[in-house]
């Protein structure tokens, strides 16, 4: 079985991926992304609360369009995590399941995992928590298209 080399093993990837993923998207500066983890085919990030991300002014929960957001660019780092190479990946589908309300006043966790790999499409899931996992706030499943060799 060969061996393979991620491009997360690198030691500049963390900042590569800072500059060149985020730098380029404004609502992640907005939103104030920010990395936690990231491992072979695994993504962490986190989003602060912030009054101004707020969609329903009553309740104080976060905008769905946030979480959405938030779990795209999650999974879109997964993807990265799970390859060897740096090459263009875009979003294909993205489903979202919104299981309950944000808590406001608490940051936002997003966790990814890409689990299958093809010449073609990476295929990945993901949730956003408070703090359990186990209990998460929305769920996806994702498929990204790679840039074709």
């Amino acid at each position: 079985m060969p061996h393979t080399t991620y491009l997360v093993d690198s030691p500049e990837f963390e900042d590569i991926a800072i500059k060149q993923f985020f730098g380029r998207m404004p609502h992640g500066l907005a939103y104030q992304y920010q990395f936690v983890s990231m491992a072979r085919r695994c993504a962490t990030l986190r989003v602060p609360y912030q009054p101004q991300l707020v969609g329903d002014p009553v309740s104080g929960t976060v905008h769905g369009g946030v979480l959405t957001a938030l779990l795209d660019s999650t999974c879109g780092i997964a993807v990265f995590c799970a390859l060897s190479e740096w090459e263009m990946i875009a979003t294909l589908d993205l489903r979202v399941d919104f299981l309950k309300r944000a808590t406001p006043g608490l940051a936002l966790t997003a966790s990814a995992e890409c689990y299958r790999m093809t010449r073609q499409i990476a295929f990945v899931r993901g949730c956003i928590y408070h703090d359990d996992p186990q209990q998460p706030i929305a769920t996806a499943v994702a498929t990204f298209m790679r840039q074709s060799s």
